[in-house]
Order: structure tokens, then C-alpha cells, then sequence
């Protein structure tokens, strides 16, 4: 089966290069038995770590806009016999686009996602209203120094920038995350 996995690795080459999501999730401590969304998942580059961490009695939502990327999701997920991913097709740009109920996740994991969207302050009040009380958000997007990969930087989210928005809509930065050399990661709490 380890040769499958590599067949059918849920990140580009060049990302496991850059951010380690086994190395990020330990920074936050025990989540097991956590109900995590995956915000923005692309093909589980996060979603399949945290499901493998939470156990059987977690649940990890993989959100994405493209159909394709969570085939991936589940293509990933059945391969390695993880039954705690639940999928959904979902615009979180537009107000409970998430469809997820209110306070109803322990953890938000957000990937470079608010660089890719016009509505960053939408999306993090979204994490927002799904987040249970002390529930979390970690937040992970492209340093805003000129680096040899990466979106534009008029594209990127200066760290102070995200860290006033997330304050002003009720999130508190709990610490920052260390994930590379190309990306910067802030936890926040409710």
C-alpha cells in the first residue's frame, strides 16, 4: 500500500518540500477526536494529516469550490481506509457558505486560501460563526517577502494585515505557527 500512497500523494512535490502539515498540526497539541474544517482544501494536503491525528471519533470537513479536487480528497482518503473525511462542495466567499452549523467545529484550517479570494474578511468571519467557543483557526499564507515561488505580492496578505482583520472580527491571536520558509502561520482562538 506505501506504494500506492506515493502513486497517489495528496500534494505536489514541491509542497512537501515547504510545509510539513504532520510538523504544523503537532504545534497546536492534541486534537484527537477534533471535528476540523479544512477551509479551502484543495486535494487534502491538510485534510488527510488531520483526519489520520483526530481518530475514529473526529471528523475533518474537506471544503473546496472544485469538484475535482475533492475527488481527490476521497480518492486519498479511501486508499488510506479513513472514514472520518466528509466532503463538500461549498462557495466560502458568500455568508454561511461553509453550510456548516454554527459552533459547531473545534478547529478551521485555512491554506493559502484568503490570498486566492477578494472576500478574506467574509471568509475568516465564516471560521468565525462554525467555530465552537475556544475553538480554533489556524491560518497559513505566503509570507509577504519576495520569495522564488509563490502568487504576486500584491496578491498576499501582509501577517499584520490578517492579524487586525482576524482581531476585528472577534478571533484573538493565540501564537504563531512556524511552517517554513515561504509561509507564515497564525493560530487564533475565539
Amino acid at each position: 500500500m506505501s506504494q500506492l500512497k506515493n502513486v497517489f500523494n495528496n500534494s505536489t512535490p514541491l509542497e512537501n518540500k515547504f510545509i510539513d502539515p504532520e510538523a504544523v498540526l503537532n504545534q497546536i497539541g492534541s486534537i484527537e477526536g477534533y471535528k476540523i474544517a479544512d477551509f479551502g482544501c484543495g486535494t487534502g494536503y491538510f485534510s488527510i494529516v488531520a483526519a489520520r491525528k483526530i481518530g475514529a471519533s473526529g471528523t475533518v470537513w474537506a471544503l473546496d469550490v472544485l469538484p475535482q479536487r475533492l475527488e481527490s480528497v476521497k480518492s486519498q482518503s479511501k486508499l488510506e481506509g479513513l472514514n472520518n473525511i466528509i466532503t463538500s462542495r461549498v462557495n466560502l466567499e458568500k455568508i454561511e457558505g461553509s453550510k456548516l452549523e454554527a459552533e459547531s467545529i473545534d478547529l478551521v484550517i485555512m491554506k493559502d486560501v484568503l490570498f486566492q479570494n477578494g472576500n478574506k474578511k467574509v471568509i475568516l468571519e465564516e471560521a468565525y460563526r462554525v467555530a465552537k467557543k475556544n475553538g480554533k483557526a489556524l491560518v497559513i499564507e505566503w509570507d509577504e517577502g519576495q520569495t522564488a515561488i509563490g502568487p504576486n505580492q500584491n496578491l498576499r496578505i501582509a501577517k499584520a494585515e490578517l492579524k487586525n482583520l482576524a482581531e476585528n472580527i472577534g478571533w484573538n491571536l493565540e501564537k504563531e505557527i512556524k511552517t517554513g520558509n515561504f509561509h507564515y502561520g497564525l493560530l487564533f482562538i475565539k
